[in-house]
């Protein structure tokens, strides 16, 4: 049987509601524990339970649905449910798990659902591999050396092999920035540069062009500037 999915339902129209909730009462394990009018009564509701996914209306009075998005929990899922086709883009910029446009079939919304449950199913299985994950073996001088990643500082790249600065010591490797890079877990490290990846949490400071590790300046290049600040953000 799959996991319980606890929702909510935002929208200032009551038929709307209706529907969904008619829709989502003929899909197993869907717990609805709120029908909120307004992104207020919603914002009460997420504060005190432990909800998964909310069915949000766009267009309401006050705060709208893209407000209402931007200033929740990331890890907090949305399916838009609207009639307005132009904000489909912003939806994208929010990471919603989908947009469906009035009326909202059951099959459309059922596939929503499906969708959630396998990106969901997906992102959980990455967080325990990279959880578990603590450090990596690298080719040094034709052994393989363990680098723990509390240890790791950052990596720079040069011609033909890479410079693993740690806490203590530097090894060089002959591996791509790129073949390392997918062995490291992305909740830890960064890749500011083609020549650089860092340790997010050895990062000092930062600013839009560099980040700074024991007082070394890393530089962000234009390439990876969004990526790089978009992550960073989420430590705000």
């Amino acid at each position: 049987m799959a996991a319980p999915i606890n929702c909510i339902l935002v929208d200032d129209e009551p038929v709307a509601l209706d529907i969904m909730e008619s829709h989502l009462s003929k899909i197993e394990d869907i717990n609805i524990l709120a029908r909120c009018n307004n992104a207020t009564e919603a914002f009460n509701v997420i504060s005190k339970e432990n909800i998964h996914l909310i069915f949000l209306d766009i267009n309401m009075p006050g705060i709208s649905g893209i407000s209402f998005a931007r200033s929740i929990n990331k890890d907090l899922q949305i399916i838009f449910t609207t009639a307005y086709r132009e904000y489909a883009v912003d939806s994208f910029d929010l990471h919603a798990a989908d947009y469906l446009l009035k009326p909202i079939s059951f099959e459309r919304l059922l596939d929503a659902i499906n969708n959630y449950r396998k990106n969901h199913s997906e992102k959980e299985i990455t967080k325990i591999a990279e959880r578990e994950a603590e450090f990596i073996f690298v080719k040094i001088d034709r052994q393989m050396v363990k680098i723990d990643f509390e240890e790791l500082l950052y990596i720079e790249s040069y011609a033909d092999y890479l410079k693993i600065h740690l806490l203590t010591d530097t090894k060089i490797t002959r591996e791509t920035i790129t073949v390392i890079e997918e062995k490291l877990p992305s909740s830890k490290f960064l890749r500011t540069h083609r020549s650089f990846i860092v340790s997010i949490p050895k990062i000092e400071s930062y600013t839009n062009e560099q980040v700074v590790i024991r007082q070394k300046s890393i530089p962000i290049s234009r390439s990876f500037k969004e990526q790089v600040l978009e992550k960073l953000a989420e430590y705000h």
